[in-house]
């Protein structure tokens, strides 16, 4: 769900609680995490807006998540409380993806139903590996928990949590980020190369003036949250070294929202209006607020349309 956040961010952030990531999905995850993204479903059951956000800029392996799950039983409007995914980086094979899902499903009810299909698992060391439709592999962390993947993914999440490789908690950018945001219904947050990335979009020509290469050094990691239970809001945040560089982000956001008003229709001029941007210490904060009504005419905008995608 990266191009959400990409979305928010070149629209001047134009776009419950959820349950915390469970422990035992988060000693999967490796310290060279790229990005952690986390979805309260129950959250996004009772909000039409965010269905249909879900609906128009769902990332295909989402989709491809959501229909492996129907494959083994777990229907994902009814079953899911929370999905939560991780990307991280691997030296030899890239970037690598996988998803916790937590509900109320009963790992022994779906393990019963596989076994009356004559689907078997395998080993990988002591852990019961089963096969998912799409080419995923999955496994049982407790009776409502499971993580799935790419074989090689979850291999590389089993290892990390067997201590054969650093976990994210060894990673103190990255968990300093998920504990501001881990309580809203869609959050995420992205290491520093994938913010650089992001912010280089999102700055457009900005980025080809002054000395952009020094500033990006100085960014460090993001992380965005969104809420639907009164409206929409938004709230993305840009973690950089210094009270200086926060505060030069946010003077070239601004330019670069004036900029984007001066072309914008009326539906995305009143979003940008309604969108603030400022630095606190060494964070970048960008927030949005909008009712159902114009997020959703937004929405349908041809500028979110440009950047959702």
């Amino acid at each position: 769900m990266k191009n959400l956040c990409f979305a928010a961010v070149l629209l001047c952030a134009t776009v419950g609680y959820a349950m915390p990531m469970a422990s035992s999905a988060r000693s999967m995850v490796p310290s060279e995490i790229q990005q952690l993204i986390g979805v309260d479903y129950r959250a996004l059951k009772d909000s039409p807006t965010a269905q249909a956000l879900k609906a128009q800029v769902l990332p295909e392996n989402l989709k491809e998540f959501e229909v492996a799950l129907k494959g083994i039983g777990i229907d994902t409007d009814r079953d899911l409380d929370q999905l939560d995914f991780a990307s991280f980086r691997t030296e030899k094979k890239g970037i690598q993806v996988i998803g916790v899902a937590q509900g109320s499903f009963s790992a022994k009810a779906l393990i019963k139903k596989m076994k009356l299909k004559k689907i078997s698992p395998t080993k990988y060391g002591t852990t019961s590996i089963y096969p998912m439709d799409g080419g995923f592999v999955m496994t049982f962390l407790d009776d409502n928990t499971l993580a799935f993947g790419t074989s090689d993914s979850l291999h590389s999440a089993l290892n990390t949590r067997d201590g054969k490789r650093p976990s994210m908690d060894s990673n103190p950018v990255m968990t300093d980020q998920m504990s501001a945001v881990d309580s809203a219904a869609l959050w995420s947050i992205l290491d520093q190369q994938g913010t650089q990335a992001v912010i280089f979009s999102a700055m457009g020509d900005a980025s080809k003036v002054g000395d952009y290469d020094s500033l990006k050094k100085r960014i460090l990691a993001s992380r965005y949250t969104m809420n639907f239970q009164s409206g929409v809001n938004l709230d993305f945040s840009v973690l950089t070294s210094d009270s200086m560089t926060a505060a030069t982000l946010s003077t070239i956001f601004k330019g670069v929202m004036l900029y984007k008003k001066l072309n914008a229709t009326p539906v995305e001029k009143t979003a940008i209006d309604s969108t603030t941007v400022d630095s606190d210490s060494a964070n970048l904060q960008v927030h949005f607020k909008s009712d159902d009504q114009k997020f959703q005419a937004l929405m349908h905008s041809p500028l979110f349309a440009a950047v959702s995608h």
